[in-house]
């Protein structure tokens, strides 16, 4: 049986999480009280597979009966019941921003203040985020990233290292992206904005991506590139990195950058990292110096 406990920061996805994993045929029971895992957990084991994916969500919700948490998690183990903890966790900046646009409260921000109800519940919830099998930060992701993680998780059974890379380009005109890890500049490659039959289309074009790429100097940063994200990555995994956000940069956001970013993505995905791409500026740079 697969026993699967969800938690984690408010806002930072649970809800959706349970609605994917009952399309993957779990069962899912949300805020059950934790000193009522054991005996739910013995009630499965005596189903005869009936139950034989089950998913629970268990956070600070449940107020005063979370602190039972860990001992029910321990009762777990002497009896012999195997469990997984999914952790879904997100910047502050995306929780705040989230909050304010469906007009709710933090459950633990007293004050009204959801800045200081976030940095209570990572307090409470950082000994279990310790103890997470799988760590899903989402604040990049969109419902459809989200679905896909889980998928590789829970439906092909992929081991994950709980590291997700996210790579943006951007263009510097309209500001670095405030959660950026690295930042990348490459306004020094090759433009294609003085290319009148290509001023007007992106680095997602094949055409502006080889006129890019046809430069030993697009190509030669381009490896360095692969091969200093390929030193860090495992750096990070090893720290405990969860969310790596890599941002590369030209003027407007719609050549050089986009063009770059796939290159990245492709050799990354190549290498069986989870990562994401995003081009945060190139609908915005038509016809602008890129």
């Amino acid at each position: 049986m697969r026993f699967v406990i969800i938690t984690g920061l408010s806002g930072a996805g649970k809800s959706q999480a349970v609605k994917y994993l009952e399309d993957f045929g779990f069962y899912c029971i949300d805020n059950l009280p934790p000193t009522l895992i054991p005996k739910f957990a013995e009630l499965c084991h005596q189903s005869q597979g009936a139950l034989d994916k089950v998913a629970l969500v268990i956070d600070i919700r449940g107020g005063m009966f979370f602190d039972d948490l860990f001992t029910s998690l321990e009762s777990l183990e002497a009896l012999g019941y195997k469990y997984e903890i999914l952790f879904l966790d997100a910047s502050d900046n995306a929780l705040i921003k989230r909050f304010k646009e469906t007009r709710r409260n933090h459950p633990l921000s007293g004050d009204g203040s959801i800045s200081k109800g976030i940095s209570l519940e990572r307090e409470k919830l950082k000994e279990l985020k310790a103890r997470a099998n799988n760590i899903i930060d989402t604040t990049n992701l969109r419902p459809a990233q989200l679905k896909d993680e889980l998928t590789n998780i829970y439906v092909e059974g992929n081991e994950s290292n709980n590291l997700i890379i996210s790579i943006v380009s951007f263009g510097f005109k309209h500001g670095v992206p405030l959660d950026a890890d690295l930042v990348f500049d490459v306004r020094f490659l090759p433009n294609p904005f003085y290319i009148e039959e290509l001023r007007n289309f992106t680095g997602n074009d094949t055409k502006v991506r080889e006129y890019v790429m046809n430069s030993p100097v697009s190509v030669e940063f381009s490896n360095k590139l692969n091969d200093m994200i390929s030193f860090l990555i495992p750096q990070y995994i090893k720290e405990g990195k969860n969310q790596l956000v890599i941002a590369i940069g030209c003027t407007g956001g719609m050549h050089r950058s986009v063009t770059i970013a796939h290159v990245l993505y492709n050799y990354l995905k190549e290498k069986g990292y989870r990562v994401l791409m995003n081009h945060r500026d190139s609908s915005l740079s038509v016809g602008r110096k890129g």
